[in-house]
């Protein structure tokens, strides 16, 4: 019998580091005793002016007077969901001089250690991960596919709510979109003192930004079929 392959339900940690990396537009940085923080409105992001690359692997001694160095972002929610940190990016490491703020030079950092860190716990993700992952397509739109599903579509919401297994009831006051990846839609559900998340996934990956309409429809047509089950949300 041909096994079929399981369908890829969420991003892998590395999947998630590197669109932090990419999306990032402030950070933290702590080196040299001193704490800095870095936002960068130039379309580029933060880590644009922080170029990772391999430990020293040379002949003899690393070279003198490198400089350790934190590099803290944070992955904020972009809907007003109840506690919008989502996840947080830790990296750490070596430059071959002291951080200048200010420069419009790429800083190069010598990598030592990189920490995603969420509600489920704590991944550390390899430089030769972070190499060979792919941004994700929807990483840099997905702030502005998420505030327009809330602000231009609020009546989505509740549909897609027909999909989510177990049934909610009615102790859920709210439910808004909290992330949008390749793999699928994430929505919080909010009852009055708690929050539990669940994934939509889509029915394949997207590969390009231009493929996902489809997949959102895909899933509101799923929703939609299932309008006279009588097991919806009053």
């Amino acid at each position: 019998m041909r096994r079929i392959p399981l369908r890829a339900a969420a991003p892998t940690a590395a999947e998630r580091a590197r669109s932090i990396l990419a999306v990032a537009h402030s950070m933290t940085v702590v080196t040299d005793g001193r704490h800095c923080e870095v936002r960068r409105l130039d379309g580029v992001g933060v880590m644009g002016h922080v170029h990772l690359h391999a430990p020293f692997e040379g002949h003899g001694s690393p070279p003198d007077g490198r400089v350790p160095i934190r590099v803290e972002l944070t992955d904020i929610a972009p809907t007003p969901v109840r506690d919008r940190l989502r996840a947080r990016v830790t990296l750490t490491g070596l430059l071959a001089a002291p951080y200048d703020p200010e420069s419009t030079e790429s800083s190069c950092m010598e990598f030592g250690q990189c920490v995603l860190e969420d509600d489920t716990g704590r991944a550390y993700v390899t430089l030769q991960e972070l190499e060979a992952t792919e941004l994700d397509p929807l990483a840099t739109s997905e702030a502005g596919m998420l505030t327009h599903l809330v602000d231009d579509h609020p009546e989505l919401v509740p549909l897609l709510l027909r999909l989510v297994r177990p049934y909610p009831d009615g102790g859920v006051r709210r439910a808004l979109p909290l992330g949008i990846d390749r793999y699928g839609l994430t929505l919080r559900l909010e009852r009055a003192r708690s929050h539990r998340d669940v994934r939509l996934p889509f029915n394949k990956p997207v590969r390009h930004i231009d493929h996902v309409g489809p997949q959102i429809h895909a899933l509101l047509a799923a929703a939609r079929r299932l309008s006279h089950t009588g097991r919806l949300m009053a």
